[in-house]
């Protein structure tokens, strides 16, 4: 394994989902504290007046009073709030629906399972109180109770972690780590799927987003054997009102029925994009919700004749911004993606980046893919124009086998997101994953990782070298010593995760960088199958926020 670097500025953002630890799960009762809610408090600012009066000789004018003058905002701290991570349910097959009508659904297929990994680490020795809640709020598995008020003084703590690896789910849920010393949980969870046969055979695996109301999904298609169904789900207390916004191929599609979507607290509404947008190849949708903030997901498969094509879990990537960064991209041979490809309904069998633009302008853009060794030539020089208002498809194709980082920068801002195959045998299950763009890496990352399989962290640096540390979380608890990889500017690395370490089966990783920008992704496959899944990081967790308050009229 060649060693490399990477860069990553100090700041840390959201944090994620809490979760159970290893051995047999308890039976479902009421939580203690149920989900709790973001606690606020808000400094207030006052704007005095001033005005003063003067007796004067008739005829003469009287200046205007000062009404109002303008104060600098205040800064108001937020408590630091409980950490939640909503988890997908498992896939499940279209059955019978028409376009614009409630899905109905399948069966499970006889290999179907699901389950959840994830790791909530402690603070100052002492793990947050955290659970793995059902939607409807009933407590599954309680990962910790609630800490002592002190802390141990002395040397400093050990690190340490409250851990679920491969808890067996059949809906979904939800995990949530409280708030320690007004620092929020670091914390994250994973939901993976597979199957070995029906329809839906592959892995699909997806981070546990933490809810919010708005966010970005790229890379579903609604052609002929693809079925896209976008899951809304609100965890909160609060109703949600929800707009989506379509950009195909074209240009924005005003679809009736895509908005004032009400989803009540603690459920989940599906919607079958396809009677939304029908037969779109590349399609993105924004997601804005008023009131309770939104968990999206898209659940995408293909069906080529009779032959499954795959199955992922299509996650929100970051904002619109003149610069994305997907990491954790497999690509296979190019002679044999090209083969492929050529055949009648195996376009989409190969790799490649898809492009929104929601903005008024056009954006040139310059893609660049960073491998092993470097950086490898795109035709045209990798820049591409992109149209205003539309989701825009670009191959990457043509350079050798292995795992890239895809760079993509402009001077308008877009959202993107890249498509992984695997599978290249006519009449042979194949499988697909879109990576998402990710967040550069900062400090104390949970990286969950799914039981079983091939799994690869895999890191890219930009320009300059950076520095990766990582520490394996294992399933009694305890985080190992870490271990560093420096990563050359312009390159990929990729680390293999072992099965176990010091004899415990490894869940998670803690990572963080410094130097340069640095982004990371987990690759997860499957031995002897042609599975693929691409996770990108989650945000490091925050601790307390200021905002600005400002009072006027």
């Amino acid at each position: 394994m060649r060693n490399t670097s990477t860069t990553a500025e100090a700041s840390e953002a959201n944090g994620a989902v809490g979760v159970e630890p290893a051995g047999s799960p308890e039976p479902a009762r009421r939580p203690t504290k149920g989900r709790k809610a973001l606690l606020s408090g808000l400094a207030s600012a006052a704007v005095v007046i001033a005005g003063a009066g003067a007796v004067v000789a008739a005829g003469s004018v009287l200046p205007q009073p000062v009404s109002s003058r303008a104060l600098p905002a205040g800064v108001s701290a937020v408590p630091a709030g409980t950490a939640v991570g909503v988890c997908p349910g498992p896939a499940r097959l279209l059955e019978g629906t028409e376009a614009g009508t409630d899905p109905q659904f399948s069966p499970e297929s006889d290999t179907a399972a699901s389950s959840v990994t994830g790791a909530v680490l402690s603070a100052g020795g002492v793990l947050p109180a955290s659970r793995l809640l059902a939607l409807s709020g009933t407590t599954a598995v309680e990962i910790a109770k609630e800490p002592a008020q002190a802390t141990p003084a002395g040397s400093p703590p050990e690190l340490l972690a409250g851990v679920v690896a491969g808890r067996s789910v059949d809906q979904v849920s939800v995990l949530s780590a409280d708030a320690l010393a007004n620092q929020r949980a670091s914390a994250a969870a994973a939901m993976r799927f597979t199957a070995t046969d029906g329809d839906l055979q592959g892995t699909a695996a997806a981070n546990c987003q933490q809810p919010s109301n708005d966010q970005w999904l790229a890379g579903a298609s609604t052609t002929v054997g693809r079925t896209s169904m976008l899951v809304l789900t609100n965890a909160s207390t609060t109703p949600a009102t929800v707009s989506l916004e379509l950009f195909g191929s074209a240009g924005q599609i005003q679809a009736p029925g895509s908005r004032g979507l009400l989803v009540a607290p603690g459920t989940s509404r599906p919607v079958v994009l396809a009677g939304l947008a029908p037969g779109e190849a590349q399609l993105s949708v924004h997601v804005r919700s008023a009131g309770g903030p939104i968990a999206a997901v898209i659940q995408q498969s293909v069906l080529r004749g009779l032959t499954p094509g795959g199955v992922d879990f299509i996650t929100p990537g970051a904002a619109p911004a003149v610069r994305q960064v997907m990491t954790g991209v497999d690509i296979q041979d190019p002679g044999q993606v090209a083969a492929a490809t050529g055949r009648p309904g195996y376009e989409d069998a190969g790799p490649a980046l898809q492009l929104t633009v929601p903005g008024p302008s056009d954006a040139v853009v310059e893609v660049k893919l960073y491998g092993r060794d470097g950086q490898k030539a795109l035709p045209n020089g990798g820049v591409i124009t992109a149209k205003a208002g539309t989701a825009t498809e670009i191959p990457l194709a043509g350079v050798p086998a292995g795992h890239y980082t895809v760079v993509a920068s402009s001077d308008v801002t877009f959202v993107a997101a890249t498509r992984v195959t695997r599978g290249l045998k006519d009449s042979k299950a194949a499988d697909v994953a879109w990576a998402a763009s990710g967040v550069r890496l900062g400090s104390q990352h949970v990286v969950p990782v799914p039981q079983g399989g091939q799994r690869h962290l895999v890191f890219g640096a930009l320009d300059n070298r950076a520095t990766i540390t990582y520490s394996a979380i294992t399933a009694d608890g305890k985080v190992r010593a870490a271990s560093t990889a420096d990563i050359a500017g312009g390159t990929t690395a990729s680390i293999a995760i072992p099965e176990k370490a010091d004899d415990s089966a490894v869940v998670g990783y803690v990572v963080s960088a410094s130097g340069d920008a640095a982004y990371g992704a987990l690759l997860v496959q499957r031995d002897g199958r042609d599975d693929v899944s691409s996770l990108a990081f989650l945000p490091a967790a925050a601790g307390q926020e200021t905002v600005p308050v400002t009072l006027s009229y």
